[in-house]
């Protein structure tokens, strides 16, 4: 069973009428209403979805911006030239100025470079997913703030207005004992 506020509750809390709402914030004015948890794992969700390639793209693109991946490249550059150059000095299989380590760099690069974009715009998506989750979260705590408030401000009223009726009754009844005393005085003067 849905309950839905009062259409002045909607627009006091979130500015706008239910109807003009987005779904998120249906969902958050749902979740505060009816006292469900709206948090979840978004990595977990994003991870669930994700396919084989989708996962590759993320390994390589972890592989390749490690410092592991740059020293282990660099000693590989430096035992490409060494070999070339020194051990292989009669007859190296690419001799100076290294025409097919650069054709193999290329080749590297042109492939590496598409992976670690597609490892990137997955970021990019989980990012967005999480601050659309952080803003659904941070307005559910805002409006049970508000509906806090309002209950609090309801029970202070109502303890104002028992205050009040109570002031009034003790003054109702002082102004009883008063006249009982004036009453009491006046007819002590008499006799």
């Amino acid at each position: 069973m849905t309950h839905r506020p009062a259409a002045e509750t909607v627009l006091r809390w979130l500015g706008r009428p239910h109807d003009m709402l987005e779904p998120g914030e249906q969902r958050v004015l749902h979740s505060a209403l009816s006292g469900e948890i709206l948090a979840h794992d978004v990595n977990a969700a994003v991870s669930a979805q994700a396919s084989f390639g989708d996962r590759l793209a993320d390994a390589i693109a972890r592989v390749g911006g490690s410092w592991g991946f740059i020293i282990g490249f660099f000693a590989f550059l430096a035992f490409w030239v060494v070999t070339n150059t020194v051990i292989l000095m009669a007859r190296p299989f690419d001799p100076y100025p290294f025409i097919f380590l650069n054709l193999v760099l290329s080749m590297i690069a042109a492939v590496q470079a598409p992976i670690i974009m597609m490892s990137q715009n997955r970021a990019a998506t989980r990012d967005r997913l999480d601050a659309s989750h952080d803003y659904e979260i941070n307005l559910k705590a805002e409006i049970e703030i508000l509906a806090l408030h309002e209950k609090l401000d309801a029970m202070r009223h109502e303890d104002q207005r028992r205050i009040e009726d109570l002031l009034v009754r003790i003054g109702e009844r002082l102004a009883v004992v008063e006249s009982r005393l004036t009453d009491g005085a006046s007819q002590r003067e008499n006799h």
